[in-house]
This record gives C-alpha cells, structure tokens and sequence, in this order.
C-alpha cells in the first residue's frame, strides 16, 4: 500500500487553499498542524465583512500601502492563527506549511506565538525580487526550525 506523508498532505491541502485566495497578484495556502493533526488552515485575503480584492480591483488588485504591501489582505499564516487563536487552540509547538515563506512581520507572529517548525514550498524573497530572506533568518536567528519542502511521496502540486 502506497501512504502517502503527512508532510506531502499537508503542503498539498496548503496549495489547494491558496486557490482559493482572492488576491490577484499572489495566492498563498497555510496549515497549521500539531502531532500530525490540524489546528488550522488559511490562505490570503481581506478580513471577513471587507471587499475581495479581485472583485473590487480585478486588473490590479488592492491598492498598495506606503511600504508597498497590500492595503487590504491579511496573510495565509496570519488567517490560520488568528482562526486557531480565535477559536482557543494552542498554536505552541505546532508545526506552520505555507506555500510561500514568511515575511518579517508574519515572522514575529510565527516566533511569537511559539510555533515550533515552519515548512515552506517557495521563496517570498524571490517573488518579491529582494535580496535576503528576512522572515526565514528571522525565524532562523531565534530558534524557530525553517525547512524547504520536498515531495517525499511524489505528490503533485
């Protein structure tokens, strides 16, 4: 019998959620996940009673903030552990797959919330044409083990 990992299940119901993301410019996917179990899942876009950004603004998306960001979305991790929090999950030691790495900012959530394991799929470093990797060497500097993914069962994507 062919099983697949929990690793591959995981990333794959993380890009799955990310299509499901109403951002024109980027979809990204979460799950959040303790003892192989799931806590949470989200995926990028407005707080729930504001606009979707690709009804509202479909050609461009939501208009930019002044650091260039997205004046509207919250991130796919953000989602996630605000709805596990929301709900009275505890998110310490859990285990973080996102499709895309973490930003800074979503990074010092990650951190703070004592989220033990962050298991990306692509770089947001090279989606966003900067240098350095700030939320993984973040992460990296205070503890918090980051891993590439790789497709131990040969899932597709």
């Amino acid at each position: 019998m062919d099983r697949p990992d929990f690793d591959d299940i995981f990333m794959q119901l993380a890009a799955n959620l990310a299509k499901r993301s109403h951002c024109v410019k980027k979809q990204v996917g979460a799950v959040l996940v303790k003892d192989t179990r799931i806590i949470s899942i989200g995926y990028n876009g407005p707080p729930e009673g504001t606009h979707n950004c690709d009804e509202e603004w479909p050609d461009t998306g939501c208009p930019r903030d002044v650091k260039g960001g997205c004046s509207l979305a919250l991130h796919a991790e953000q989602n996630a552990i605000l709805y596990a929090v929301k709900n009275k999950a505890s998110v310490k030691n859990a285990t973080l797959y996102l499709t895309l790495t973490p930003c800074l900012p979503c990074a010092r959530m990650i951190f703070s919330m004592r989220i033990k394991k962050v298991i990306y799929l692509a770089s947001y470093a090279a989606y966003k044409g900067i240098a350095k990797e700030e939320g993984l060497a973040f992460l990296t500097k205070f503890g918090v083990e980051v891993e590439k993914y790789k497709n131990k069962s040969n899932a597709s994507m």
